[in-house]
Formats: C-alpha cells, sequence, structure tokens
C-alpha cells in the first residue's frame, strides 16, 4: 500500500482572554488549500456561530471572521495537528498527531468549556481536556453530518449558553 501524505494543521485562533473553544479533528482539503478553518462552503460552521453570536460571519472575510471570534472570547483549534489522510473525512485519518492542547489551556486561564465539533475530535480529544474544564460533543458542522441546521444550531447554542447558567 502507498503510503498517504503528511499534513499538517493549522494554529489555534486564540487569545488569552478565551472562555469557549471549539476542538474540531482536523481541516479538510478544501480548507488546507485555502489555509482557513472550516474553508469548504458547505461547512456549517461559520453559519451556525455567526447565529450564535448575532454577528454575519458568513458574510466577512476570514481575518474578520477570527477576530469577531476571539472579540466574543471563543477559540478555535483542532485536535490532531498533523496525520496522513487521503481525502477529508475523519475515518481516513491515520497517524493522527496530536496537537499540545495542555499547553493552550496553560495560556488561557479564562478558558472553562470545550466543545468538540463532532464525535471523531471528542473520541481523538476527551482524554486529553484539562479536569476543570466542561466539555461537550456537537453535532459536527461538516456537510458529511445530515442533521437538520436547525437542529445542530439548537445544540450548539446550548454549549453556547452555559456561561450564563
Amino acid at each position: 500500500m502507498d503510503s498517504l501524505p503528511w499534513l499538517t494543521g493549522f494554529a489555534p485562533i486564540h487569545s488569552a482572554q478565551i472562555t469557549h473553544l471549539i476542538l474540531g479533528s482536523f481541516p479538510s482539503e478544501t480548507s488546507l488549500a485555502r489555509q482557513q478553518y472550516y474553508g469548504h462552503a458547505q461547512n456549517q460552521f461559520w453559519r451556525l456561530m455567526g447565529a450564535i453570536l448575532d454577528e454575519p460571519l458568513s458574510a466577512m472575510d476570514y481575518p474578520a471572521r477570527t477576530e469577531t471570534l476571539l472579540a466574543h472570547r471563543v477559540g478555535v483549534w483542532d485536535v490532531y495537528s498533523g496525520c496522513e489522510r487521503s481525502g477529508s473525512l475523519d475515518s481516513a485519518i491515520r497517524q493522527g498527531q496530536l496537537n499540545p492542547l495542555s499547553m493552550l489551556f496553560e495560556r488561557s486561564p479564562h478558558l472553562r468549556y470545550v466543545a468538540f465539533n463532532g464525535k471523531a475530535a471528542a473520541k481523538a480529544g476527551q482524554g486529553h481536556i484539562a479536569v476543570n474544564i466542561e466539555t461537550r460533543t456537537l453535532p459536527s458542522s461538516s456537510p458529511a453530518y445530515t442533521l437538520s441546521f436547525d437542529k445542530k444550531l439548537q445544540q450548539w447554542q446550548a454549549f453556547f449558553d452555559l456561561q450564563h447558567g
């Protein structure tokens, strides 16, 4: 069997002020090509976050999107820093190398909530979350996960409501 190419993910969208962190598994082929988190037009991440934060994220350019997330104290990263994979499906990830999540937690004194964007991210990352952080597994924003947008939004919104509960 031919070896697969080694792929490298992105640095986190982070500031020391974040209270919520969304952890995906690993960027899609389209995201890697565009060098943007959730860069595939069919991925619902930016639409979900725009609805939750009441910001027109989908209409913004990428730098404005990331600045807006940080202004709302929301960070983004992936569980894996690199892997071998053919295509974009999480099930195709091989030899996944974990990001140093504990380092990010140390640099995030206000971080209290981590959401996994889908079950694959949760399976890989759950055992690496600091004990003082509450976690949730959210329905994947990927178009491959066919739950309706409204049902995804309901669960994602509940995660962000934690800060008020």
